[in-house]
């Protein structure tokens, strides 16, 4: 067996980046950028006025000060003239600040008096001016490759005139379920079987991880359906197979994929839940074996299948991000597998997070996987913990999954 470092690592290793293509910039939302972005403008344009009132020189907005209104300056209509002494163009937020003045008069610092506005409250120089540039200037840097998408990016880039944006192309990830067992909800269950979970768990964590699942029907356990099923997922970026990883014999993944010239890197990984673990190359495409037990397929997904499509859609890959939390409960010691404790997670009245452990952690129970806030890790031969300890956590929420 393998560590879960050294196996994370081997599987990044064997990946690059999808292809770029150019995007309308709503769907580039979530997407990692192939390239930096830069700016096609500047933001502002000019010196405009960040509140409605008026342009004036500060030198004669004092208080009691009586203004010449000469005109009026609304965003979008820039007023055709200058501010000179004695005057005040009358001005709304966005307006372009006209020549001559520095400053903006409030207007519920002023009176206005037929044409002309009286000053209460002196007025600074430069008081609710924003200067040209004051966001970015043309050709700045604002979004660097390598960036994944988000909503406030979407809108830089849109203020920056960016209609398309090139991004890497979402991964295609095949996900193929085996097992004679299994069926799909809502389908007819087998004798002796039960409803599969896998499928559909993965193919919405693939969608969290930024990537484009095709479910492809269930392979019973026969490694011609399996071979099949597998060339038909040549096309992808990532083959990901759940059951048939183990040693029984009903655990036909290699076995089928072998001649269709499957070449193995590893298998088996000292974790639990999720000992039984291929991975592997069928000719171009990437196969990543992932267990059939619902909870060991998805904990394995969160090591290994999440900085996988990372690294596949341009992103930074790497090993879930964890927090420092304090044990809810003692911990007994670990043995030699790398261990992830389904845990609550609160945080104590000192602001402390705390993880406390589900007393039962089969690796069957989908229904305390999903109630999980976070995955205590236990690192192999661990020393028992006494409650209050110092843990390291995996916080699933901010995962999206």
């Amino acid at each position: 067996m393998i560590s879960v470092e050294d196996a994370r690592a081997r599987i990044l290793a064997s990946l690059a980046p999808t292809p770029a293509e150019t995007v309308p910039l709503p769907a580039a939302w979530g997407r990692v950028l192939a390239g930096p972005v830069l700016a096609r403008l500047t933001q502002p344009p000019a010196d405009v006025s960040a509140m409605d009132g008026y342009a004036v020189r500060a030198a004669d907005a004092v208080a009691g000060a009586s203004l010449a209104v000469t005109g009026t300056a609304p965003a979008g209509h820039p007023f055709d003239g200058a501010v000179g002494p004695g005057e005040a163009v009358r001005i709304f937020t966005g307006g372009f600040i006209p020549p001559g003045a520095d400053a903006i008069l409030l207007q519920e610092d002023a009176t206005p008096e037929g044409g002309r506005v009286r000053v209460n409250e002196t007025v600074r120089p430069g008081r609710w001016v924003r200067r040209q540039g004051l966001d970015f200037a043309l050709g700045e840097e604002l979004l660097p490759a390598g960036r994944r998408l988000t909503a406030r990016d979407i809108g830089l880039a849109a203020a920056a005139n960016h209609p398309w944006l090139t991004v890497h192309r979402a991964p295609r990830i095949g996900i193929l379920a085996t097992g004679d067992e299994i069926a799909l909800p809502g389908e007819p269950i087998p004798p002796g079987g039960i409803v599969s979970s896998n499928a559909h768990a993965l193919a919405a964590l693939v969608r969290a991880g930024g990537g484009d699942p095709l479910v492809l029907p269930i392979a019973p356990d026969d490694t011609s359906t399996i071979a099949e099923a597998a060339r038909a997922a040549r096309a992808c970026d990532l083959l990901v197979t759940t059951g048939g990883a183990s040693v029984g014999d009903h655990d036909l993944v290699q076995a089928a994929l072998g001649p269709e010239g499957f070449t193995l890197d590893f298998w088996q990984i000292a974790m639990r839940p999720g000992k039984p673990l291929i991975w592997g190359m069928l000719g171009p495409t990437p196969v990543l074996g992932l267990p059939g037990n619902p909870v060991s397929a998805l904990v394995c997904a969160v090591q290994f299948l999440l900085p996988a499509l990372a690294r596949l859609a341009g992103g930074e890959a790497g090993p879930p991000r964890t927090v420092p939390a304090r044990a809810g409960a003692a911990l007994a010691a670990n043995d030699r597998r790398f261990d992830h404790l389904r845990a609550r997670l609160e945080t104590a009245a000192d602001g402390a997070l705390v993880a406390t452990p589900f007393p039962v952690q089969d690796s069957s129970m989908l229904k305390t996987l999903a109630r999980a806030e976070g995955l205590i890790l236990r690192a192999p031969h661990a020393p028992a913990l006494e409650a209050g300890a110092a843990v390291e956590v995996i916080p699933l929420g901010e995962l999206g999954i």
